[in-house]
Order: structure tokens, then sequence, then C-alpha cells
């Protein structure tokens, strides 16, 4: 395993994080819970198989199974030394309720950091996440809560996920301004079948030493089987089909052409994808719900492509709309926040798959 500076925090991060999505069965809502996720028996088994692997990056956030993630995260990783681990969370945009009831941007943040602190079992999160842009919430009330949180030390950095450059740089010169702390690192969808970041947001990032630690690296799993293969997170998925369906065939060369090289290489499709990946990012962050699901992870790790192979799976890749959460973040009046805070949330919890 490589291990990498998070952009400019004195992190350093397994080069591939866990995302833990998929921990906490049978206790979210019926709005916040998947059918795939696992309780703890399994989650256990999951972050065994990861520690063994180097990895030490592990991603969750409070949408996800309405908390449950966070609280089996925490309760997993008890047995570890908390101070070789680098645990990130997120926090969503207000409620509806929130707002109505005139709680500030500033309360939001660390209300929302106090409950995840809790259920994480844990005095300090290393990174927090601000997870989507809340376009009804001054950026200034944001900003507030996440230094308070800061000098308060329970929080050591500070992330951005599912925003433009420009508004990540807006945000950032606000915190120059106020003495703040800046974002030191960026999550974002990305993956041989979407990489619209690579237009401007991660320019960005590279010119101001933002870590990148994309999401759905495999495409809700069609990176990681030959194309159309239907797995039972692909029919109880359905979300994630309004993120790739539409490009399915355009998306077809790219899936081929990974299979190929794991065929070559003798590895698995999902270790391709992760070997490509991390080459062009940070740590990806890869979700498992079963032991085996990191098994990619190991092969990953001894697998080197060559400039050839990179620009053999790359080649046949075609400009997509923005699609997921992105395709929510335009304007004051077309997004998230037209939804009722739970209805908002699960936006956010889907749309991340």
């Amino acid at each position: 395993m490589q291990y990498r500076q998070l952009g400019t925090s004195d992190l350093k991060v397994s080069s591939i994080a866990l995302g833990c999505m998929g921990f906490g069965a049978g206790t979210g809502t019926a709005l916040n819970q998947r059918s795939w996720a696992v309780g703890q028996t399994q989650a256990n088994q999951v972050l065994d198989r990861a520690i063994s692997l180097g990895i030490n990056f592990f991603d969750t956030a409070p949408v996800y199974q309405a908390g449950a993630s966070e609280r089996v995260l925490g309760q997993g990783l008890k047995k570890f030394q908390r101070d070789q681990l680098v645990l990130a969370t997120k926090f969503t945009n207000r409620t509806t309720q929130e707002i109505e009831n005139h709680v500030s941007g500033r309360e939001h943040v660390l209300r929302s950091l106090d409950q995840s602190l809790q259920n994480l079992q844990t005095d300090y999160v290393d990174l927090y996440i601000y997870h989507i842009w809340d376009w009804l919430t001054p950026m200034a009330d944001i900003m507030a809560g996440l230094n308070e949180a800061v000098q308060a030390g329970k929080v050591r950095y500070i992330g951005i996920s599912n925003a433009y450059s420009w508004q990540i740089a807006q945000i950032n010169a606000l915190a120059v301004r106020y003495g703040y702390p800046q974002f030191v690192s960026i999550q974002s969808h990305y993956n041989l079948v979407y990489r619209e970041d690579e237009r401007e947001l991660f320019s960005y990032a590279h010119e101001n030493d933002l870590a990148t630690t994309p999401y759905s690296p495999l495409a809700s799993g069609r990176l990681a089987h030959p194309f159309g293969t239907q797995t039972t997170r692909r029919q109880q998925d359905t979300f994630a089909d309004t993120k790739y369906q539409a490009t399915s065939e355009m998306d077809k060369p790219i899936i081929d052409r990974v299979e190929e090289l794991a065929h070559q290489h003798h590895v698995s499709m999902a270790a391709i994808n992760l070997a490509w990946l991390q080459q062009r990012v940070t740590a990806p962050i890869i979700g498992a719900t079963k032991p085996h699901h990191l098994d990619a992870v190991a092969e990953a790790a001894g697998l080197a492509l060559t400039a050839s192979e990179i620009q053999y799976l790359e080649t046949p890749y075609r400009p997509h709309d923005l699609e997921g959460v992105m395709a929510l973040n335009r304007s004051r009046t077309n997004n998230w926040n037209q939804y009722s805070g739970q209805q908002a949330n699960k936006l956010v919890d889907l749309t991340c798959s």
C-alpha cells in the first residue's frame, strides 16, 4: 500500500480509502436504507480486511443509513489505535425545518459534527467534509462553524464535495479573508466512464495542492464486471441507472477494454480501474460489504499500467452531461434545496453512491 499526503495537510493516507456507505443494515429509515447494507459483524470483517491491506483512510457520512454507517464504523474501529486511522465524515445542507427555526449555518455545522462524533465514538475527526453545496446558507456562516470546530480540536482538516471549482475557489477565498482554515481535499464523482472533472476541477486542485478523493470509482459496479452483467446491486440500485443508463452504449467500449486488460494481467476488472485511478487521483474511495470485495486492492497494489495501456483505456471516452449531485447544483432555483429536509438528504445519499 502506498501512502500519500492529503493535500496541504499533514495527514498521510492510504492511496485507496474505504467507503463505508454500505454499513448499517436494518437501522435506517425507509428514506435512508440501502437494501445491500450490512450489519456490525460483516462490517467488522470488512474493516479487518481493510486494515490488513494497509488501508488507514475511512469515509462515511451521517446520511448513510441515517447515521448507522457512522455508528457501525465507530464501533468496528474501536479495537484499532485511533491515531493510526484517518476518519472522514461529512455534513449536508440545512433542512427546511432548521431554516424555518432560524438555525444558522454555523449552528448546523456544529450540531451535525457533535452528532457524528457521538456516532463514531471519537473526540475528533481528521477530515470534515462539506457534503453538498447549500445555496440557501451563507458561505460565511458555514466557514464560521468549520473554523470553530477546528479551533475546538474536534476537526483536524476540512474538505469539500460535489462543488464546482469556482465555488471552491470562492469559499476558500472567503476563508483566507477571515483567517479561517481552507479546504485541503475535494471529493467528487469520477471514474473511467465519467471524467468530466478533468475539464476544470482537477486542474484547480492540482494548482492549489488540493487532494482528490473521488467516489464511485467502479461506476456502481459497471466497471467491475463485463458489460451488461446483472448483479444483485445492479437490480436493486435503480438510482444508479439515472447516472449511467443513458450513456451505457457510449461507455461500452471502455468497459470492454477494462475487461480485456484484466484478462491480460490476470487480475480483476476492479483492479485495472483502481490501478488507473491511483495514477490520476490521491485516493479513490472504494466501497465494500464483504471482505473479498477488497481483493482488488491487493491486486492493484502490484499493478502498474503502462502509458500505452492508460491511453488505450482513455481514448474511447466521450463527453458526458452532468450526472448525480452535480446535475442539481446549477442555480439557487434548480437544486436540492427545493426539497424538504428528508428528501434532500435522500438525494445526497443516493447520488453519492
